[in-house]
């Protein structure tokens, strides 16, 4: 079992500032896995190999800031360290200077620099991957929740230099002081001790949500006993109180836990009928003895209703956000460390934030259709609205449905009948045609079996009218997500019809907004489209000598998925020739496979159904795209190489088969990183001050050595834009930089569910939702449940074989395989 990364830094960190100084002059730096880098030749011998044994001493502060290194009594650690490897630093300087290509070499040397600076931070400071955490700016947001603000560092190559990145970052801590208020707060119980005891009120549900969220906390028991450790781990919690629990001491005694603890502290517990924490040796521990040290990471998803909270405490404005890091370059404090000069490194630490030159595209021109006041628009920094617009192709509904499974007496036939108005109304106003408005209304009780519920309706649907329905609208509750991953199954995987779901509290009253919205996903759910790009204003992409097929890849990882729980990949790609009607296929594959194992498959399908459109629906003999534009997302600079060689091969083998030869470009699009932009001229600023959409950065911190750049194709409306990064892996076409730079910028406009210009291009966003919808694709009712709630499967716990998840996958309906079902 590996040890705990704190344990880790802590037993190499004794190891080289306590039991072997000599060795460790000056001192090296620890990655935290299995790298130790040092600036001279370590005395070795010649083998390039030596044991330590190390062991810590007790010390009751330690883990609490990382300030320590106590709390692990004196067990001994072994540790052995080879030498692998010389890095020599010129192979930096030739890189950057664009005389070396990036190779391992260059990985290793870089990676030696940031475990550099990030050593000192770690010794003193909690830390979670690339990030540190200070208490200087903290945030308590209830149920045992704290907040903190922290600092990202990284060194990124730029051109002709070394550039140290830095941002802000927030990590939920765990609440230091008493477990007891700890477990309250959890709880929403604050101030109630009593009710942590089977008598008190707590019910085994809330136990063991309470044990889940404490499990694996440390926590410091308040008495002299000898032979307890000065620091614990949380194991799980008793279900009877302190004055119920019985156990056998060693001279063959049987006593309470209770009483054992009053023998020790010398005075009755104050709450003896509260549960106890069980830690990782065994032993019992009532709760109202344990303290939390503070700075203690909180390692689990945060609750859904806490998300607000975090998001309010993270987002700042562009100004702020610079403000707040500026403030904080006193913490990194790199001409102290005695790492960064041991290494002979140098950070100017008040150079300040890089000046550099950016530019503003043009954004494309949209069409919409005809019979509306306005068929051409031009976005005005990413945003624009449906007045006076008509769809470009609108939809008809022929025959429809209303299911609620909001509680009558919340939503009564009056409110249902003004939300069929409203809606059919705005459908009317965008063109689309509705031949029913008076669709079936019947009220459902979610408790029940929602597939079957739905398959009724449709049936009576039928029965009553002799036509299936080709739209299924589901009035939701507060809290609804077992119930719209029920519905999405019933919808994509079991009846093959369009679903849309609408949240009753938005139903209420003239919310013109709301119904424009829900109108822009039935319209293309049952195959109309809202706009088209301007084909002057996007020729390359809308060439019609140069048909072009655009693809966007993604693949996700379920975060708390149980233990063999495959990941899912997604492929999405247009049909048409104006790259906004797109289709998607899904498929499952093993767990945190970064690569997507079935793409050649996937690519067929994709190209051979854009094809069949080109011939049959817009009957032309060009059927074969010339070029192929690839995007992809999810993948680390690290993985490049990889996701390359073994998906540019798919792709290729996909053409193959189906005897067509594009000229492939392989775009990685990337939103998890931390390079900001904020203009300096406040007047160039959005009126959140923010950099417009279409700024684009392709100068002074671009690679030195990749065809990359940053692009902000929408208008941030909270904190700081975060631009999408684009790095070209491949391209047959040699498109100019500006030529992919407007094709990705356009292609952010045709997201069919908003007026707003998204993050990064439309079929990324919808891969992207594919993969996110795969829980759907499983039944409901079956063993395998993927739901955000409960994220766990429906078994007992017990690990399921990865052929399991992949067999339990049900396809997507024949009727949806054409269609934006995804919308």
């Amino acid at each position: 079992m590996p040890l705990p990364a704190r344990l880790r830094m802590d037993l190499i960190n004794h190891l080289m500032c306590v039991q072997a100084v000599d060795v460790f002059t000056p001192p090296a730096v620890y990655d935290g896995g299995k790298n130790i880098f040092a600036p001279r030749e370590l005395p070795f011998g010649s083998d390039g190999t030596r044991n330590f044994n190390v062991s810590l001493p007790g010390d009751v502060n330690r883990g609490n800031t990382g300030r320590n290194t106590g709390g692990y009594g004196q067990r001994v650690y072994k540790v052995r360290l080879t030498k692998v490897a010389t890095i020599n630093p010129e192979v930096l300087k030739r890189f950057i200077m664009g005389q070396q290509s990036y190779d391992s070499t260059v990985t290793t040397a870089l990676t030696a620099l940031n475990v550099v600076i990030r050593m000192e931070p770690k010794t003193r400071y909690p830390f979670s991957a690339r990030s540190f955490f200070t208490d200087r700016e903290v945030r308590d947001i209830g149920s045992g929740i704290v907040l903190w603000r922290g600092y990202f560092q990284s060194i990124r190559p730029a051109i002709g230099r070394l550039l140290v990145k830095i941002d802000t970052s927030t990590c939920a801590m765990y609440k230091g002081g008493p477990l007891i208020d700890l477990c309250l707060d959890f709880l929403g119980r604050p101030g109630e001790p009593q009710f942590l005891s089977p008598q008190g009120g707590m019910s085994e549900g809330e136990r063991m949500g309470l044990q889940r969220f404490i499990a694996g906390l440390r926590v410091i028991p308040k008495c002299a006993a000898q032979r307890m450790p000065k620091i614990c781990i949380v194991k799980e919690l008793s279900s009877a109180g302190a004055s119920s629990l019985n156990f056998t001491l060693r001279d063959g005694v049987t006593t309470t836990v209770a009483q054992y603890f009053y023998d020790i502290l010398g005075r009755p517990l104050t709450y003896p009928d509260n549960i106890c924490v069980r830690v990782g040796a065994g032993a019992l521990i009532p709760v109202e003895i344990c303290a939390v040290p503070e700075g203690q990471i909180m390692r689990k998803q945060v609750p859904p209703e806490k998300t607000k909270d975090v998001l309010d405490f993270a987002m700042k404005k562009p100004h702020e956000r610079l403000a707040c890091i500026t403030d904080g370059l006193a913490v990194f404090a790199y001409e102290q460390s005695p790492y960064v000069r041991g290494f002979g490194m140098h950070v100017d630490g008040t150079a300040g934030p890089i000046n550099h030159p950016a530019r503003i595209l043009p954004p494309p021109k949209l069409r919409y259709g005809q019979g509306g006041p306005q068929t051409v628009v031009t976005p005005s920094n990413g945003s624009w609205n449906m007045t006076d617009k008509r769809f470009f192709r609108p939809a008809t509904i022929d025959r429809w449905i209303v299911v609620i499974y909001e509680c009558q007496k919340h939503f009564n036939q009056q409110a249902a009948q003004d939300m069929i108005t409203r809606f059919v109304q705005r459908c009317r106003d965008f063109g689309m045609r509705v031949n029913d408005t008076n669709p079936m209304v019947t009220w459902q009780h979610s408790q029940g079996r929602i597939v079957d519920q739905l398959r009724h309706a449709s049936s009576e649907c039928y029965r009553k009218t002799q036509q299936r329905p080709s739209l299924v609208v589901v009035v939701l509750p507060k809290n609804p997500s077992d119930i719209y991953t029920a519905v999405k199954h019933f919808g994509d995987v079991t009846a093959g019809v369009a679903t849309q779901c609408m949240q009753s509290s938005k139903c209420y009253r003239e919310k013109i907004h709301y119904y424009t919205n829900v109108c822009l996903k039935v319209n293309v759910k049952l195959g109309g489209i809202n706009t088209i790009l301007d084909p002057q204003s996007v020729s390359i992409l809308t060439d019609p000598r140069n048909p072009t097929i655009v693809m966007g890849a993604h693949v996700t990882h379920p975060a708390l998925a149980p233990k063999g729980c495959p990941s899912f990949a997604a492929l999405v790609g247009n049909v048409d020739s104006g790259a906004v009607q797109y289709i998607a296929t899904c498929r499952v594959q093993r767990a945190r496979m970064e690569i997507i194992e079935d793409l050649g498959e996937m690519a067929q399908h994709i190209l051979d159904m854009y094809m069949n459109y080109r011939r049959n629906s817009e009957k032309t003999n060009n059927i074969a795209p010339t070029r192929l534009i690839y995007f992809r997302s999810g993948v680390s600079e690290g993985q490049f190489e990889v996701v390359l060689e073994y998906e540019l091969i798919a792709l290729r083998e996909a053409c193959r088969r189906l005897n067509v030869n594009p000229k492939i470009t392989m775009i990685v699009v990337n939103k998890p990183h931390h390079v900001r932009l904020s203009a300096t001229d406040p007047e160039d600023a959005d009126r959140c001050g923010n950099c417009p959409a279409g700024t684009v950065v392709d100068q002074v911190i671009a690679h030195p050595a990749k065809f990359d750049w940053y692009l902000i194709s929408h208008d941030g409306l909270l904190g700081t834009s975060r631009p999408a990064h684009y790095n070209v892996l491949y391209d047959d076409s040699a498109f100019r930089a500006d030529d992919l730079q407007s094709i990705s910028f356009a292609l952010c406009h045709v997201y069919a569910r908003s007026t707003r210009s998204v993050s990064i291009p439309a079929p990324l966003y919808y891969a992207d939702i594919v993969c996110n919808r795969a829980r759907n694709h499983y039944d409901p009712q079956g063993m395998i449940s993927l739901s955000v709630t409960t994220s766990h499967t429906a078994t007992t716990g017990a690990e399921i074989a990865p052929e399991t998840y992949r067999h339990n996958f049900k396809p997507l309906h024949s009727n949806m395989a054409t269609l934006m079902y995804f919308s």
